[in-house]
């Protein structure tokens, strides 16, 4: 059950809205379909296969559909975030605050991993996304692209 929720949630919400915009983009020549991945699509981590899983298949998705389109003037990336400063790390932090574990400590979990020593700001995963829009970007197609502090 586990399995199917975080698949349908990471996968399955990606084909969906990719399905239900990309045959338009083609036929009108331009489009940009960018996924937010994670960094568990590009590594491994403990504890969170299932998640891990999910998140390999949104990156092989997107390589797989940007070979399909590259001529077509639609271009098919991923986004893919290592721990970022939103509320589902506040959670996690809180939650172990309150299990009795230092607010500090629970942070630095999140943060050993990130050579840049801090949380990924939600701004910055924005602007990767507006880079990949832009016409800059024009040429990249089926990359991930890791606004990940140095961990990948």
């Amino acid at each position: 059950d586990d399995f199917d929720r975080m698949f349908d949630l990471n996968v399955m919400g990606i084909v969906h809205a990719t399905k239900a915009v990309l045959a338009d983009m083609v036929a009108r020549g331009f489009g940009r379909v960018i996924a937010i991945a994670s960094t568990a699509g590009l590594k491994g981590y403990a504890y969170v296969s299932v998640y891990c899983t999910a998140k390999h298949a949104v990156v092989g998705l997107v390589r797989s559909l940007a070979q399909e389109t590259a001529q077509s003037g639609v271009t098919v990336n991923a986004v893919c975030p290592t721990y970022t400063d939103t509320d589902l790390i506040g959670e996690a932090v809180a939650r172990a605050t309150r299990a009795g574990r230092d607010r500090n400590q629970a942070l630095a979990a999140f943060t050993k991993v990130i050579p840049l020593g801090r949380l990924v700001k939600p701004e910055e995963v924005a602007a990767a996304v507006l880079y990949l829009c832009s016409p800059a970007a024009a040429a990249v197609t089926g990359t991930t692209l890791a606004v990940a502090g140095g961990e990948v």
